[in-house]
């Protein structure tokens, strides 16, 4: 039976993880340059919204959003107001003064750097060797698991509600993006419902969710492609020793070591009557009298040579089964001594792997950082051209206003030359405002 794998990733500010702050002491800083992934405000959110819905390329084609809108901004926003608005108001009634008062929560929280605004969930299943060799049709039937998921997502976590939920079809592997708001209720500090990540998810609920949300994950896969996988087990790490059990061929070998004891033991009563066979065998050849021609020769009856014959065939048979016994069992003593000289190369191949895993995830937030700032200069150049726009604007009505001002009088072409020669207006400048000047010429020549 084929397994897939799932996943259930809540993305969080590496910075804040151990393995960031080992990096940090071993590099000496005391900040780790790790990307943040959390949702901690606005431009954060902005952030997630270009990426999930492709804002910044042409690939929205092969994007679908089974939840909201084509803004998880605003979805966010009114997710707020759902949630938090009037404990928001009730807050606000009791309070004296002005400056307690909030006035709008999402925006009370985007500035707060204490809690996050929002939080994003990814979930997968199968990896990219499952989807490699899928076609489209098969891939968009996920659109129907994803959607069964996020309807259970809620109802194992009640205090999650979700703003926006995208599939993405575009990367090695079908997966979806979930930004949601977890919250709190009840509360006797500020308003009595607010925002609360670190409430609703612990390491032992993100347990529980997982274990869950996987379970019925794959129901949902196989009745909806009328297949019958299952879920590969889930690992608590990366570096368990192999057991030779598990090894390939190694339990079609024991089984027929187990068949070989039996005969092994057939063998053995064998054996015991070959040596009881033996003992009349060797008295037949103590009573054998000597050739009365010949003392050198013996008589014997036609009887004891069929018994030494029955003798000799049995002892042949016997011996040629307990041959390819013991071969058997050399080999598998041999098979499982090999695996454990082997063991230590397995022990390097993980280590190896582990270093892998662990360059492929530096090299993730080195992409994501790579990213951000890829968002940070788009935004740069952004600003840059609508000032570049309004420069040409200003310089279109300053020469607008030099022609109407001095179109009649001969001062204009003796004020164009002085600019052209101060160095202020170029060459083409100078074409330009000439070519305009003759143009309007003849335009009033026209009317």
């Amino acid at each position: 039976m084929e397994e897939l794998s799932y996943s259930l990733h809540l993305s969080n500010d590496k910075n804040k993880t151990k393995r960031a702050k080992q990096y940090a002491k071993k590099s000496g800083n005391t900040s780790t340059s790790f990307s943040n992934n959390a949702i901690q405000n606005h431009q954060q959110l902005s952030k997630v919204d270009k990426h999930n819905l492709r804002k910044y390329d042409d690939k929205k084609e092969l994007i679908y959003t089974i939840k909201g809108t084509s803004s998880v901004v605003e979805d966010t926003k009114k997710l707020y107001l759902d949630l938090f608005e009037n404990a928001r108001i009730k807050y606000n009634q009791k309070q004296k003064r002005n400056d307690r008062k909030i006035e709008n929560y999402f925006n009370h929280i985007s500035n707060d750097n204490k809690r996050d605004l929002a939080c994003e969930i990814i979930i997968e299943l199968g990896n990219m060797d499952f989807w490699n060799d899928k076609d489209d049709k098969f891939k968009k039937k996920m659109i129907e698991v994803f959607k069964e998921q996020i309807d259970d997502l809620e109802n194992v976590v009640p205090n999650f509600k979700i703003a926006n939920a995208t599939i993405h079809f575009d990367e090695s592997s079908p997966h979806l993006h979930i930004v949601g708001v977890p919250f709190k209720i009840g509360m006797k500090n500020g308003m009595e419902v607010q925002v609360g990540k670190s409430d609703v998810f612990t390491t032992d609920s993100l347990r529980n969710i997982q274990d869950k949300m996987r379970i019925y994950c794959i129901n949902s896969f196989n009745r909806i492609y009328n297949l019958n996988y299952t879920l590969k087990t889930k690992e608590d790490g990366r570096n368990q020793d192999i057991n030779v059990k598990n090894m390939t061929n190694y339990r079609e070998l024991k089984k027929e070591q187990e068949k070989n004891k039996k005969r092994l033991n057939e063998l053995n009563e064998k054996a015991d009557n070959l040596q009881n066979k033996s003992n009349q065998i060797t008295a037949i050849i103590d009573n054998l009298k000597p050739n009365k021609l010949n003392k050198n020769n013996y008589t014997i009856s036609s009887k004891d040579v069929e018994e030494i014959k029955t003798f000799i065939n049995q002892t042949n048979e016997t011996t040629s089964n307990l041959k390819s016994t013991n071969d058997l069992t050399t080999i598998l003593e041999k098979y499982e001594e090999d695996l454990k000289n082997h063991s230590n190369e397995v022990k390097n191949l993980q280590r190896k792997i582990k270093i892998r895993d662990e360059k492929i995830e530096d090299l993730k937030f080195d992409l994501e950082n790579a990213n951000d700032t890829v968002d940070e200069l788009e935004d740069k150049v952004s600003a840059l051209q609508q000032a570049l726009d309004y420069f040409k604007e200003l310089w279109r009505k300053f020469i607008e206003f030099l022609q109407d001002k001095f179109f009649s009088t001969n001062k204009y072409d003796d004020f164009i030359n002085e600019l052209h020669e101060k160095n202020v207006i170029d060459d083409n400048d100078l074409d330009n405002i000439q070519n305009n000047y003759k143009d309007n010429e003849k335009d009033d020549f026209e009317r």
